[in-house]
């Protein structure tokens, strides 16, 4: 896709105990966090997101099950699947994403570049698709 949308993979520390990942603004997540949430007991066959966001920048992590999400950047569309507490999934502004396929066990915690702010907000597919057309103000 573009620069818009890239896979991190987080450093894991462990040993006999276990395994420990550490996230930190501006090193391992490349922007300060203003927001965490998780969504998680999702059920069968439920799509979530169907939305892009103007500004804000997020990375996503399954840290238990997994999902996918398609991401549309207006030209093109790709489908990552997420599972594993390792990786994380960065998604820029003016990404269309959606999320599907979630495992019984998914909790799927997202990290965000800004607070909520609702006005940030596309909730609309056709009204995003003119907002890659049209000059933004």
């Amino acid at each position: 896709m573009s620069s818009d949308v890239k896979t991190i993979k987080f450093d894991a520390l462990g040993d006999h105990r276990g395994s420990l990942i550490a996230l930190e603004a501006n090193k391992s997540i490349p922007f300060d966090i203003k927001r965490v949430y998780y969504i998680y007991g999702t059920k069968a066959g439920v799509r979530r997101g169907y939305h892009a966001h103007k500004s804000l920048e997020q990375v996503l992590v399954c840290t238990s099950g997994s999902c996918k999400i398609l991401l549309d950047n207006g030209c093109e569309k790709n489908i990552v699947k997420l599972d594993s507490p390792v990786n994380g999934l960065y998604v820029g502004q003016m990404i269309w994403r959606e999320m599907f396929d979630f495992t019984p066990d998914c909790v799927l915690m997202v990290l965000a570049s800004n607070h909520y702010d609702e006005d940030d907000y596309i909730r609309n597919y056709d009204d995003y698709c003119n907002c890659l057309i049209e000059p933004q103000n």
